[in-house]
């Protein structure tokens, strides 16, 4: 009464599939982490390597924390996120009475990680279709290019793209990203020139029209002391609210990690101008600047959606504190 099923010889069932599928993805997780690892090799040169020859005293006393104190500011790390990683290190080094080099960089390496870890925190953007992703920065940071790579990360999960062409200030700009849509195949909504909200909003009236899942806008890119053209800014966010109620829902800060501590003061400007709801660190491979990853964790914890190591379509991933940290002390 009951039969069997026979797998014919080539034939894959379900489970080979998964299988299969999760082969392709530790491999992809495995060249992410490479690629990672060679990105921060400067930050990896200034900081992990000279953490080895701080901890082979083999104790944490006055003048370790002091020497590593030194360190961690000249790697961009900050005073607070500085100060926070030294006295839980002091912490962990008494209660757990570690004696050891290899156990000293654990534990620093253990307090960076829970210090980052709320920063890990992925982009669902299930809850809205489309959804609508404003990106801003300044200039330089990063931004179109970060769009053609993100258009390329969404529709690799099998999702429609459509990108707004919000930069009608900068030269080209319209150009690159026309370049970006045609590499992903994707339809890039622009105007010869004219208001950026306008070119928002007729794209965001297009997704609609074609049920795409998500819409990447573009905007020009904007210094957070000239308040005039923050305030444009702001009027885009704004628009954008007209053409959909419930948008943006999500608006990305793209900042150059090469900026270092400026950084932070970006963070604070552009989202007190158009409420920054994620981070988008870019060229993080650029610079031995990395620790600025850690300031912004202690002074203005916005979460960071992606991370960009290189100039390939796939070198911008999203956040995952662990692999980040690994990379800096391996």
């Amino acid at each position: 009464m009951f039969g069997f099923l026979k797998k014919s010889p080539g034939q894959k069932t379900d489970d080979d599939a998964s299988a299969n599928q999760a082969e392709r993805d530790d491999t992809v997780t495995a060249s992410w982490r490479q690629r990672l690892k060679a990105g921060l090799s400067r930050t990896r040169a200034q900081f992990g390597g000279k953490l080895k020859s701080l901890f082979s005293r083999g104790k944490v006393d006055d003048e370790l924390l002091e020497e590593l104190e030194t360190l961690l500011l000249t790697s961009d790390v900050g005073l607070d996120a500085t100060q926070h990683l030294l006295y839980h290190l002091k912490m962990r080094a008494k209660r757990d009475k570690i004696d050891t080099p290899a156990g000293i960089q654990q534990a620093l390496s253990d307090t960076l990680y829970e210090l980052l870890l709320p920063l890990e925190e992925p982009l669902d953007i299930g809850a809205h279709r489309p959804f609508i992703l404003m990106l801003a920065g300044v200039n330089g940071a990063g931004k179109t290019t970060s769009i053609g790579k993100l258009a390329k990360h969404y529709q690799a999960q099998g999702l429609s793209v459509l990108l707004a062409a919000g930069d009608t200030f900068r030269a080209a700009a319209r150009e690159q990203l026309q370049t970006w849509g045609e590499r992903n195949n994707v339809t890039v909504v622009a105007q010869q020139s004219g208001d950026p909200a306008a070119v928002i909003f007729d794209a965001i009236a297009a997704a609609k029209a074609r049920g795409i899942d998500v819409v990447l806008a573009d905007t020009a890119g904007r210094l957070p002391t000239q308040l005039h053209l923050m305030d444009e800014i702001a009027k885009v966010r704004r628009v954008i609210q007209k053409a959909d109620p419930s948008g943006p829902h999500e608006t990305l800060l793209v900042l150059d990690a090469t900026f270092g501590q400026n950084a932070l003061q970006q963070v604070m400007a552009f989202d007190k101008a158009i409420q920054v709801t994620g981070l988008v660190l870019t060229k993080l491979d650029g610079s031995a600047k990395g620790g600025v990853v850690a300031a912004i964790a202690r002074q203005c914890p916005k979460p960071i959606r992606f991370i960009g190591v290189g100039e390939g379509i796939d070198d911008l991933r999203p956040f995952r504190a662990r692999d980040f940290v690994d990379a800096l002390f391996e």
